[in-house]
């Protein structure tokens, strides 16, 4: 899931000068190329929609590092979706957990899209020669939701949120959207145990970037300026962050410069006490199947956010580096147990929509 943060000063833009300066700074594309780029992958779905159609709004969904690691096929009345375990990150996720999780939220965009459109169905885990995640459907009546009204406008957004608390009434009906059964929620908005949090995604962070394998596959999966980000469909938009746009070239060093371990920790520590809270979700057990449903679980849970105002980003450190996921259970109340997802949430500003690959690109017989 997109958590990471890119730290770059403005002081690495001014780097450059001069006449080279606008040469290089022209070839990476402008904000208003990028947005228009952009936005045919996230126009209202047709009323009467293709597979294709409906993929494309499967491919909403938020993945590890944006890598997209997913493949669909086409049936009659069903759509499987495959791992794409060419798009696997296997530093931070050695176990393609983030991946079976990224399909679990894609289907759930699938099932949701296709039920208001008169087609609903049923998701399920297939473990034979291949595993995949089979959404049959039929022709029915229309059932629309808030949530898939949501699909196109959800994103992760990882910047300061503005600190205000969210309601009762708002916290159980984001309790009540994840009814994914054998996925629990935890929702911690005690200061004090967000604090516990925020140390243990400190910890895990500081542990990650020390890590010279770790660093250099994030890196890889880093778009420094609008016309990287369109070209390659995929990767975390620096842009997105907040950060200035850089040439392919420079983003590189500059991150090396200035997204330091002691820049990005007290980058998390600020973003977490800006935020209303934390969601922890828990699925039943560590198979594929489990991660498929904590990814549908994990999904519902920022569509409802999404409804409601409210805006969401990843901090899953904790549960990427192994040795910090009893600690994670310890806080959250269910030792023994091995949490998934971190979400944190609050009211926040939108930013620039992540990439998404063209749907030609995801599409196997």
């Amino acid at each position: 899931m997109n958590r990471r943060q890119m730290l770059i000063g403005t002081g690495a833009a001014a780097a450059l000068g001069g006449g080279a300066a606008y040469l290089t700074l022209s070839g990476m594309g402008s904000s208003p190329d990028y947005a228009a780029g952009i936005a045919p992958l996230r126009r209202q779905l047709a009323e009467m929609p293709s597979a294709r159609d409906l993929i494309r709004y499967a491919t909403l969904a938020p993945n590890g590092h944006n890598a997209q690691p997913w493949l669909f096929r086409i049936g009659d009345k069903k759509i499987d979706i495959l791992p794409d375990l060419s798009r696997r990150t296997p530093v931070v996720d050695p176990d393609d957990h983030h991946v079976f999780i990224s399909l679990g939220a894609a289907a759930e965009n699938l099932s949701l899209a296709s039920a208001a459109r008169g087609a609903p169905g049923a998701i399920q885990f297939e473990q034979g020669n291949e595993a995949a995640v089979v959404f049959d459907f039929e022709p029915g009546r229309a059932i629309p939701s808030i949530m898939f009204d949501a699909i196109a406008k959800r994103q992760s957004t990882r910047a300061d949120f503005d600190g205000r608390m969210v309601i009762p009434a708002d916290l159980n009906a984001l309790a009540k959207a994840v009814s994914v059964p054998g996925v629990d929620l935890i929702l911690l908005t005690d200061r004090n145990q967000v604090d516990q949090l925020r140390d243990l995604v400190v910890a895990g962070n500081s542990t990650q970037m020390a890590d010279a394998a770790f660093v250099r596959e994030l890196k890889s999966w880093l778009r420094f300026n609008p016309r990287q980000a369109l070209r390659t469909g995929d990767g975390l938009y620096s842009v997105a962050s907040g950060n200035p746009a850089l040439p392919d070239w420079l983003g590189p060093i500059a991150f090396d410069w200035f997204s330091t371990a002691k820049a990005q920790n007290d980058a998390y520590a600020r973003q977490i006490r800006s935020s209303a809270g934390i969601a922890v979700f828990v699925g039943a057990g560590e198979t594929p199947a489990d991660w498929v449903a904590v990814g549908q679980a994990c999904q519902r849970f920022a569509l409802q956010a999404t409804a409601l105002g409210l805006k969401h980003a990843f901090i899953n450190q904790p549960v990427e580096v192994a040795q910090l996921r009893p600690e994670l259970a310890a806080l959250i109340g269910l030792r023994g147990r091995r949490p998934d997802i971190v979400m944190r949430f609050g009211y926040g500003p939108t930013l620039p929509w992540s990439p998404r690959r063209p749907v030609d690109a995801v599409i196997v017989i």
